[in-house]
């Protein structure tokens, strides 16, 4: 079930953290605009759907990584993991995949953006699974 929760926290981050984020980066420069509704195979998905499918995946190993951190090293693993994890696996990997250059060309822009989007989502991925732990750990009153 903790698992299940992980791969929430990851879907949700990527909704209410990563996507956010990537609005404030559009607006002031040229990233691509959040929320993207256009359809991605194989399944004709949105792709922002898609996008929060993996933030699910992800969740798991990052909850992983920090379920038995407590206080800053718990946020500070989140981040971290978060920000390196998915960026490199993305930079490094689907990029080339998807006929891109790698690291987008080594950008330093693309790869900053890349790893503040991530930590946004991994520090919201840590959060979630903070007030799903909270809302578990409450007293059910006894009838």
């Amino acid at each position: 079930m903790t698992y299940g929760k992980a791969f929430l926290a990851g879907f949700l981050a990527t909704l209410l953290c990563h996507q956010p984020l990537l609005g404030v980066l559009h607006l002031l420069g040229p990233a691509p605009a959040p929320y993207n509704l256009s359809p991605v195979a194989p399944f004709g998905l949105p792709a922002v759907v898609s996008l929060a499918f993996w933030g699910g995946v992800w969740g798991l190993p990052i909850w992983w990584l920090i379920k038995q951190r407590v206080g800053a090293s718990y946020w500070l693993t989140a981040l971290a993991a978060g920000a390196l994890g998915p960026s490199t696996l993305a930079l490094l990997v689907v990029f080339p995949l998807k006929g891109m250059p790698v690291a987008g060309g080594w950008d330093p822009a693309l790869i900053i953006a890349a790893l503040m989007l991530n930590g946004a989502w991994g520090l919201g991925h840590a959060l979630v699974m903070h007030l799903l732990k909270a809302r578990a750990e409450i007293p059910q009153v006894q009838r």
